[in-house]
């Protein structure tokens, strides 16, 4: 239960910004918005009530939302443009993408306000520079050979390590393999052969396998002020941005499979274990989300966000609209394309519960 109300909580908040986003950059601009619904209401099963011209409404599925704007070509396949000065294609090309960037938006803006919360609440941790032990992995190497939080990493194969950079990096190099590793604990040396566990990693835009002993470096927590915390928000916002980024580029440069893409049970696996270390370790899961679905909505694809915008600069550039029947058929392309990414995600989910 804790898994299925953690991944619909998390769903229901990412849904309802990202579609928020589009309803008031719609509004602000004039554009007149005919249904707001988060959730899908298939067979007319679903809570919903008109309010002024808007119809909002809870669907039964929740694996996402729409928001249904006057004179707009999207996946709902609605091709009724009159010319009125509150539809949607009446607007002029700044405002079309104004538009349509606010879903993306609104979710950017939703991670750094709970990254910034997050800082808030736990503080910032700097890690100390020095090899000290601050915590260690259940199961690993070093905890089996002795090492406990507060030792000081001396040597790695009788090298000394003067900090905990130094230190990882001879132990990344040696998957699977046997070292010599010396510490001290209040002035005590100990030392004992630990044999490194290979762990698949990202360095830079590649996944690499590097040896791990299960330690993590001693972190200093100092209290953040509202400024700070904003900017810790905005920089992991971004730092997320940039991890994206990179795992779609080694998934198109064939560096990760097909087979790495998780799909809605992943997510739903994801947002329980979080939940299980807690409500502020949830909200974090739901700020990287949040980024990764910005980012998704943002690429160059038909019916996506990215796609209607990369429409919109092609008909700046022609200097003239698509014909409906064209645009109709880019929307068709894309939503049969989002659907095969859809049944690929859903059956490696399905693969993985039984590996």
């Amino acid at each position: 239960m804790l898994t299925l109300f953690s991944f619909l909580f998390v769903l229901f908040v990412l849904v309802f910004f990202h579609e928020l986003g589009h309803f008031l950059a719609a509004k602000s601009v004039g554009v007149r918005v005919e249904k707001f619904y988060i959730g899908f209401n298939i067979f007319g099963l679903g809570i919903k009530k008109q309010i002024g011209e808007t119809e909002y409404g809870l669907g039964i599925l929740p694996l996402g939302g729409y928001v249904k704007m006057a004179g707009m070509i999207d996946e709902s396949m609605d091709a009724e443009i009159t010319g009125a000065p509150w539809e949607f294609q009446s607007k002029n090309s700044l405002q079309k993408i104004w538009v349509m960037s606010g879903g993306v938006l609104a979710n950017l803006l939703l991670a750094a306000v709970v990254f910034t919360i997050i800082t808030l609440s736990r503080g910032i941790g700097i890690s100390d520079p020095r090899s000290i032990v601050g915590s260690l992995a259940d199961g690993y190497p070093a905890g089996e050979a002795g090492i406990i939080a507060g030792d000081i990493i001396t040597a790695i194969d009788g090298e000394p390590v003067q900090n905990w950079e130094q230190m990882t990096a001879l132990i990344h190099t040696r998957p699977d393999e046997e070292l010599l590793v010396s510490w001290d604990r209040d002035g005590l040396p100990f030392s004992a052969v630990i044999k490194t566990r290979s762990t698949q990693t990202i360095i830079g835009d590649e996944i690499k396998t590097v040896g791990m002993i299960g330690v993590a470096p001693k972190i200093d927590v100092h209290p953040a002020g509202l400024i700070e915390a904003a900017n810790r928000g905005v920089s992991l916002t971004g730092l997320w941005m940039a991890r994206t980024y990179i795992s779609l580029k080694m998934l198109f440069t064939g560096k990760a499979s097909m087979r790495d893409l998780g799909g809605p049970i992943l997510i739903a696996q994801l947002a329980g274990e979080s939940a299980q270390s807690g409500f502020i370790t949830l909200l974090g899961f739901l700020a990287i989300i949040s980024v990764n679905l910005a980012f998704i909505n943002i690429l160059p694809v038909p019916a996506l966000d990215g796609g209607h915008i990369a429409l919109e600069l092609v008909e700046v550039a022609m200097r003239r609209p698509l014909s409906l029947r064209a645009r109709m058929a880019i929307q068709q392309v894309g939503i049969m394309l989002l659907l095969t990414l859809l049944v690929v995600v859903v059956y490696n989910d399905i693969m993985r519960l039984f590996e």
